[in-house]
């Protein structure tokens, strides 16, 4: 455990069962720290080929460090059933930024350039100028 308190901005997606791994993803994270999720939006499959996306992101401050936070993540798609590759997504969760404040966060270079799917959930939970991409393309929005 990390002494001092890091906030780590998180995307997640699911396009199979996806009431049961966000239910099961939001309890999980819930446990690390203090959470702020976004709304969960709808989104088409990048490449088309897959079903569409539940995509959501939170802000999660917790005292784990960054090496620990990655670790527990990938368990948690593992506990989804997450098969690579595959189309059939149960779980992803992907650490976008990190930092110890929301003005000085330290990108992910794995995950640049960010994804819309990650880009619109993202910024209702963090308002950065970089995530503000063009949000007019509505998507429906889940209620679990």
């Amino acid at each position: 455990m990390n002494a001092t308190e890091t906030i780590f901005a998180l995307a997640l997606a699911s396009n199979t069962q996806q009431q049961q791994n966000f239910t099961f993803a939001y309890a999980q994270i819930l446990a690390l720290g203090t959470v702020e999720f976004s709304q969960i939006y709808q989104i088409p499959c990048r490449d088309g080929i897959g079903a569409d996306y539940w995509n959501s992101a939170c802000l999660l401050r917790s005292h784990h460090t960054v090496d620990e936070v990655f670790a527990i993540l990938k368990q948690l798609e593992q506990q989804s059933g997450r098969i690579r590759p595959s189309h059939h997504i149960s779980l992803d969760i992907d650490v976008i930024a990190w930092g110890a404040s929301l003005e000085h966060m330290q990108f992910n270079p794995k995950k640049l350039p960010l994804a819309l799917d990650v880009k619109i959930p993202l910024y209702d939970v963090w308002q950065q100028p970089d995530l503000n991409d063009d949000q007019s393309t509505q998507y429906p929005v889940i209620t679990m």
